[in-house]
């Protein structure tokens, strides 16, 4: 009854710490946390760009990556696309923007 136990023990740790390898960030892959926080930002900054009268659009894509935010779509002038980049910034964290705007 003991080795059972023990046994058991031991796959309970080994599966435990697959599952926190699984959970772990690599360069290409975001942790857990990470995705849930990326999410948190992107919908802050799609409030941000929406709230922002000069940014009336739905064509503006926001994606967020371990805090770096992707600008992409469709504005209405140069003015646009520096006012964009200029809201997401100012979202709390946001670590850099990468602005892929175009006027139409």
């Amino acid at each position: 009854m003991v080795k059972k136990q023990i046994v058991l023990k031991a796959l309970v740790c080994v599966w435990l710490v697959t599952l926190l390898i699984g959970c772990a960030a690599t360069q290409k892959r975001e942790s857990t946390g990470e995705y849930i926080d990326d999410s948190a930002i992107t919908a802050k900054v799609k409030a941000a760009i929406f709230d922002e009268p000069s940014l009336k659009t739905l064509e503006i894509k926001v994606v967020t990556y371990k805090g770096v935010v992707e600008l992409s779509g469709f504005v209405d002038s140069r003015q646009s696309v520096k006012k964009a980049e200029e809201v997401a910034s100012r979202v709390a964290g946001v670590k850099s923007v990468k602005n892929d705007l175009l006027v139409k």
